[in-house]
Order: structure tokens, then sequence, then C-alpha cells
């Protein structure tokens, strides 16, 4: 039984992170996320700078560890599109 909740929760997780990547994309924007999808994890290197991360922080109230590193786990279907169109804007300048 909970090796089917853990499956569940990696799915997600995955589900997550292919949504993530897809509204970035969708934004239109010149970045590549490959690195989105190809990690693994409830962590993602997003490669945003200190900069983005605080820029996030104050307009968006996004929050981030400073090195860009966000967590995959409290992404849901919910926030990622708020989440995307954030990263866009402070990644598109």
């Amino acid at each position: 039984m909970w090796l089917g909740e853990v499956k569940d929760m990696a799915d997600r997780i995955i589900r997550m992170r292919a949504a993530l990547r897809g509204e970035l994309e969708e934004l239109g924007s010149k970045k590549s996320w490959n690195h989105i999808t190809d990690q693994i994890g409830m962590f993602c290197y997003t490669g945003l700078t200190p900069a983005q991360v605080d820029r996030l922080a104050s307009e968006f109230h996004v929050y981030l560890t400073r090195d860009g590193r966000v967590s995959i786990a409290g992404i849901t279907t919910g926030n990622v599109k708020y989440l995307a169109e954030s990263i866009h804007k402070v990644t598109k300048d």
C-alpha cells in the first residue's frame, strides 16, 4: 500500500515539473527549461540568479533559495501558472 502512495507522489512531482516547463514555454520564454524535466526529485535548480530570486520574492511573493532552488512538491495545479508567469517576468529582461 505505501509503495503505491510513494509512486503517486513521485508521479505528481513529475507532472508538476512538466506543467511548469510547459507553462514557461507556452509563455514564449526564450530560455531553455529542459533542465526542469531533466532533473529528478522534490527540488529543482531553476538557474535563476540571486537577483531574480529576490525579485520573485519582493514582487510576486514567490520564495526560492537564493541559489534558485525551488520545491517541486510545493507546486500544484492551482499555482503552477502563477509561478511560471512570475518566473517568466523576472527572466525575460
